[in-house]
């Protein structure tokens, strides 16, 4: 399994990244590779173009529908619908309630951005992991001011193919039970650490600090930390020793176009 960072500002694009988007990728017997896209936020199709073509995805997993996560799902609906080739084929897009309803509001009423052919979309439900090739996706509720489900990607390690490996994505949460499942055995935690402790301390119950993230990794066993979702205005070194009081494995911040193989 591969984890490719497109995109990993927080809350809007920063001047050197795209907001919230990631690859998961893994290779089946056969020797396919098989294409995740975990969240699409403002900017990240830029960047998902460079990696390759972007209409060659097998699913997109959306975590939750503020704009920083979902935002270029319309213009990835333009690309696919209008490419001198013709229109792809529909690719199935898992989300929380209302993501086909949110894909039509950002999307307005021209026709030309009606992505009614382009995704079929699912709504995610915690009792039922969806199979992508070689790879389990299992949404997580979480706690952020909006529904919202982190998930666990459970596939193959490109290190050792007879072995599973997990990697948990937040998406965006503060603490809770979500948040210690995804960190509990993961070999690879991303988790978002959009607040600081001290400045951020009375609004709760949307994101995290970066000690908070570490806390549950530490409690979880996560065997590495990589910290994500930081707003400009934030310091990143700060996140990092936050996280570092508390957790004593492999730790590091999220940089765009960072892989990372599991």
């Amino acid at each position: 399994m591969r984890l490719t960072v497109l995109g990993c500002a927080g809350s809007f694009p920063s001047a050197t990244s795209a907001a919230s988007a990631y690859l998961v990728q893994a290779d089946d017997a056969d020797g396919r590779t098989w294409t995740v896209l975990l969240d699409l936020g403002n900017g990240a199709l830029g960047p998902l173009q460079r990696l390759g073509d972007p209409t060659a995805l097998d699913a997109i997993a959306i975590s939750h529908l503020h704009a920083d996560h979902c935002a270029d799902l319309v213009v990835l609906n333009v690309l696919r619908r209008y490419r001198p080739a013709g229109p792809c084929p529909p690719v199935d897009l898992w989300g929380p309630p209302g993501t086909a309803a949110r894909i039509a509001e950002l999307g307005g009423t021209d026709p030309a951005t009606d992505s009614s052919g382009q995704f079929d979309v699912h709504q995610w439900d915690p009792a039922t992991p969806v199979q992508v090739g070689p790879l389990r996706l299992e949404p997580v509720a979480m706690n952020h001011s909006v529904p919202t489900f982190g998930v666990r990607v459970v596939g193959p390690s490109d290190r050792d193919p007879g072995r599973t490996v997990r990697l948990g994505y937040t998406g965006d949460t503060d603490a809770g039970p979500g948040l210690d499942a995804l960190a509990a055995g993961a070999d690879l935690l991303l988790a978002e650490a959009a607040y600081q402790e001290g400045r951020d301390d009375l609004s709760r119950g949307v994101h995290l600090t970066g000690r908070r993230a570490g806390a549950a990794a530490s409690r979880g066993g996560t065997a590495r930390l990589v910290l994500t979702h930081l707003p400009t205005w934030n310091d990143p070194q700060l996140a990092l020793a936050e996280a570092r009081e508390v957790y004593a494995g492999p730790l590091e911040l999220a940089a765009p176009g960072q892989v990372r193989v599991l």
